[in-house]
């Protein structure tokens, strides 16, 4: 299942905003930005009026895998995980998690637990 739309980043305003400004937080196989919020950037002026709630974004490069159908199977399986840890959280801001080439050899649990502690080191998720 895919995240909900209220949950999605969509736009490049927000991805340069996010690139430029964005906290970041490193793993072993992937990166998290993490930025307050800036509501002008949003496109749907139906957004801007939502509860501010957590933003997510996924990016997976073609360096991670060649094969679309791969990238796509991963961007579904952290939205799924994403959902679920981010129901609860009512935090202001936005977040990009982008995958690292390294990334490709490595299971999708140990990547799901690595994306786990990278929330948590962000402060967007609690124990």
């Amino acid at each position: 299942m895919v995240l909900p739309k209220i949950f999605r980043l969509k736009g490049y305003k927000c991805f340069n905003y996010l690139y430029k400004r964005g906290k970041r937080y490193y793993g072993k196989s992937m990166v998290l930005r993490v930025v307050l919020p800036k509501e002008s950037l949003l496109n749907n002026s139906k957004m801007q009026k939502i509860e501010s709630i957590v933003k997510f974004a996924i990016s997976i490069s073609n360096k991670v895998s060649k094969k679309a159908v791969y990238r796509n199977k991963l961007r579904r399986s952290f939205h799924d995980h994403l959902r679920v840890k981010l129901m609860g959280v009512k935090q202001k801001s936005w977040a990009l998690l982008s995958l690292k080439p390294e990334s490709s050899n490595k299971s999708l649990d140990f990547l799901l637990k690595e994306c786990d502690e990278l929330l948590l080191k962000a402060g967007l998720t609690r124990l």
